[in-house]
């Protein structure tokens, strides 16, 4: 095909007979991208790095490939970008499968219900808000409210589960995935893993606020193929998404950009699908498909508490709970800031450890009276004796 015209990452294509829709096309100067739009006269391709290379009237081919990332346990301790080529220095990956980014869900059948514990090493989340191996659980809050401290904690803490496991099945491998995140914010990461030991057992995917707006749109699915992996070959894995408001800020640009029409918030109208289908994907494989399971920890960013925004809401209704952290109590000192009356975990309870249910089932209803006697008392001066 030819490019007709190009600009802001978008480029229309001429030609491309037969191409599907998701595949990977390269161009003359050996920038990929891949076709998001397919219409009557031409092709809409969204340019995964810079399009200043791509001039009108340029060839482009297609790969006959949907796009791919390497998985496995080569990946283990390295960085990677959107499209899994290292970006830590360390040179190419050694021994790897590559695997789809985009792939359907388990179906029902190949499910089973969420009931070993994924310990956070948390107390506030391990006790009022438990997750289970399998399960989606949403941290929400507003801006430095601590949301990357707490998945931050939970990979650092897996380094003495993981020491003690006797067996490849209580392992737990994690994935983090930078969206839309400053350079200097990863490399302190990656710092912070390094010194802990806690890279061994980790993957990075970083797509930066430097990064074109289709690779953070992309970075959110590859890491969810590279957790794949551990899931579908009988072994646990935890993923991260940070944060998945700025994957859908990216995706609004890219759909506004190829003319799709707008909806709330000019959203487009398949926002919701974007988040879904990659929250889907983590599930607690059953015993004939190897009882693997991969746990998400998607990260949602609020304007000033507003959880019934667009994006806050679409996400909340697809995970299994939330973690609500509010501003105000971490700057009282109540650090993780977690707002016990907002925070949920929908399946968890049936995760948690015998002697742990035990400990935690009274503080929860004494939490709950003591907010309410707390709201009374702010009236305590105002009423008379009657």
């Amino acid at each position: 095909g030819r490019v007709v015209s190009v600009g802001d990452g978008i480029a229309r294509v001429y030609g491309l007979n037969e191409i599907q829709a998701g595949e990977m096309v390269e161009f003359a100067s050996g920038v990929k991208g891949i076709a998001l739009n397919l219409e009557n006269e031409n092709v809409g391709i969204v340019v995964f790095g810079s399009d200043t290379a791509i001039k009108e009237g340029d060839l482009v081919k297609r790969t006959g490939s949907i796009v791919d990332v390497p998985a496995g346990k080569a990946m283990l301790g390295r960085v990677v970008d959107a499209l899994g080529v290292p970006i830590d220095g360390r040179g190419a990956l050694s021994d790897h499968e590559r695997r789809r980014v985009e792939v359907k869900a388990p179906g029902i059948i190949e499910r089973k219900s969420v009931h070993e514990p994924m310990q956070t090493g948390l107390k506030a989340v391990d006790s009022l808000v438990p997750i289970g191996r399998g399960q989606r659980e949403l941290i929400i809050g507003d801006r430095q409210t601590g949301k990357t401290a707490i998945a931050i904690d939970t990979i650092l803490n897996q380094k003495q589960l993981n020491s003690k496991a006797t067996s490849e099945s209580e392992t737990l491998y994690c994935v983090y995935v930078a969206i839309g995140q400053k350079r200097s914010t990863v490399a302190q990461l990656v710092q912070i893993l390094s010194e802990a030991n806690a890279l061994e057992y980790s993957i990075l995917v970083a797509a930066t606020a430097s990064d074109p707006a289709p690779l953070q749109f992309l970075a959110p699915y590859s890491g969810c193929a590279m957790g794949e992996y551990f899931r579908d070959n009988g072994m646990h894995a935890l993923i991260i998404y940070d944060d998945l408001s700025k994957q859908a800020v990216a995706y609004r640009q890219m759909s506004l950009l190829l003319r799709r029409p707008p909806g709330r918030e000019a959203f487009p109208g398949d926002v919701f699908y974007l988040h879904s289908r990659l929250l889907e994907r983590a599930a607690k494989r059953s015993d004939q498909t190897g009882a693997g399971s991969l746990t998400a920890l998607p990260v949602i960013e609020t304007q000033a508490g507003d959880v019934s925004a667009y994006i806050p809401t679409n996400v909340i209704s697809i995970t299994d709970g939330q973690i609500c952290l509010e501003t105000e109590l971490f700057y009282r000192g109540i650090r993780p800031a977690i707002n016990v009356g907002l925070s949920v975990s929908r399946v968890g309870s049936a995760a948690q450890l015998k002697a742990m249910k035990q400990v935690c089932g009274s503080p929860k209803l004494e939490l709950a009276q003591y907010r309410e006697v707390a709201a009374f008392a702010q009236f305590g001066s105002d009423l008379d004796a009657a």
